[in-house]
């Protein structure tokens, strides 16, 4: 490796590392923020959370690739503007294509790992996070008992308590409403004190109870003027103990094959098969539903009606009239026949409307692996599409540090995550083709790229502050001659 080269990696790879790491912290605290409502209060082992953190880490990884790209490279290439570096090599005879070779070889060994990161190791860790989130999502919540207020998380328990004491866990004045038998509030218990305790297993959520009693209504005559007469019991204990079994307390790790055929979880060779494999579905019901469509309702023969003189007429006319053939009827018969025709394409209209979603559902599955694999090259070739952006860019614009890269970078990946999310929905949604909607933003990109690189090759101006500022100054001081 030449100095040359060495020198320009040095500028790039610290931004680009800063960069990287910053991105990844914004879109996991994205994530956080997104699902905090679902993780927070579950009383999960920390080693939940860290593996969960982890496969969602991995698999925004070629997401946050193309905005670290950008700015890295914005930055090195504005750092080397800015110092004057690059008019050195430019005055040394060398070209800003050689100086930002070492760049692209970078840059393009990233891209290829990113494909492979994307097709080979996101599927697995997506079916692992994904799994894990369904699991977390479907544990109940840690006992979170308020004073005051009753609580109403314990199957077939309302319970209520007066006071917590936080470091013995005693709780006070406990009042509990057992509505195992579903007949309303017959069956109360009130405890001076007590303790609430999860087994192990988290099974069983047991209640030890202290000074109280219990008081029962056995079922009766529910007229209220009877209720005066129903059986009616009262139970006084110095200790009690129920034992109420509680499911969804305890964590526990769905198959994560149930998750298998999502499109997120697989690689191409994946897709392609299953997209093949929809494709064959979907035909064989086009088949089953037109065989049907064709065989019943509007195109059914009327058996009911005298079709005598229409297959005769139909033998000597080598064009079908219905006009002729239908003023050929009495009134009787064209009634009749219009009635007919009327329930033939009702029939025939709840026919295709029943049938018409399941082929729109499969048509919709079909398309969204098509979106995401093409998603897993659009998505790679990105960073490289951004380095002949953040590049160029660099070089014309010529300020470092990270106020104007980022403000630059952030418009830039913006713009492109709408265009990429528009597109893939139009593709998803049968509006645009699959090749079109999800090459779209990445089109886009090249054209800019190509016309920044042209525009930096040929020391364009347009974007440079100080040319700005030299313009205005030169305004302000013709209007004061």
């Amino acid at each position: 490796m030449k100095a040359l080269d060495r020198f320009v990696l040095k500028h790039f790879l610290g931004p680009f590392t800063l960069s990287f790491v910053l991105v990844m912290f914004v879109l996991l605290m994205q994530f956080l923020w997104k699902w905090v409502d679902v993780l927070v209060g579950k009383g999960l082992d920390w080693t939940v959370i860290a593996e969960l953190m982890t496969y969602i880490g991995i698999s925004l990884m070629p997401l946050a690739l193309p905005l670290a790209m950008l700015l890295s490279t914005l930055m090195a290439m504005g750092n080397m503007g800015e110092n004057n570096e690059t008019l050195a090599l430019k005055a040394a005879g060398v070209s800003l294509v050689r100086i930002m070779t070492p760049l692209f070889f970078a840059v393009v060994l990233l891209t290829v790992g990113a494909f492979f990161l994307s097709n080979n190791v996101v599927p697995y860790v997506n079916l692992k996070a994904y799994s894990l989130l369904y699991d977390v999502q479907q544990k109940r919540p840690e006992l979170q008992i308020r004073e005051g207020v009753f609580y109403n998380g314990i199957p077939n328990i309302s319970l209520k308590i007066g006071s917590k004491d936080e470091k013995t866990n005693l709780l006070k004045r406990i009042l509990i409403y057992n509505h195992k038998q579903a007949s309303g509030n017959t069956d109360v218990t009130y405890a001076d004190s007590g303790y609430m305790k999860i087994t192990d297993d988290q099974r069983y959520l047991v209640v030890t109870l202290y000074n109280g009693n219990t008081y029962q209504d056995d079922k009766g005559s529910s007229n209220p003027q009877a209720y005066e007469l129903k059986p009616f019991r009262h139970t006084y204990f110095a200790k009690n103990q129920i034992v109420v079994e509680i499911n969804n307390y305890k964590f526990d790790r769905t198959n994560e094959s149930l998750f298998k055929d999502s499109e997120r979880m697989q690689n191409i060779n994946q897709l392609v098969k299953s997209r093949d494999s929809l494709d064959k579905q979907r035909q064989y019901k086009v088949n089953m539903y037109l065989s049907g469509f064709l065989h019943t309702g509007y195109f059914r023969k009327a058996n009911e009606i005298d079709t005598t003189f229409t297959t005769k007429k139909l033998e000597k006319l080598a064009v079908f009239e219905s006009d002729s053939i239908y003023h050929a009827f009495d009134n009787q018969k064209k009634m009749q026949t219009i009635d007919n025709a009327l329930s033939s394409a009702q029939s025939a209209q709840q026919y295709i409307t029943a049938n018409s979603w399941d082929l729109q559902t499969n048509t919709e599955q079909i398309n969204r692996m098509g979106v995401e694999m093409n998603k897993k090259f659009t998505l790679s070739l990105a960073a490289l599409l951004f380095f002949f952006i953040g590049a160029p860019l660099g070089a014309i614009i010529r300020k470092g540090g990270f106020g104007m890269p980022i403000v630059v970078s952030v418009l830039f990946f913006i713009a492109y995550y709408i265009l990429s999310i528009t597109g893939e929905k139009f593709a998803r949604e049968g509006v645009w083709s699959i090749f079109a909607g999800t090459w779209f933003s990445s089109i886009i990109l090249l054209v800019i790229g190509i016309f920044l690189s042209y525009k930096s090759m040929n020391e364009s101006q347009m974007l440079s502050l100080d040319a700005y500022v030299q313009f205005f100054k030169r305004i302000t001081k013709f209007k004061r001659g």
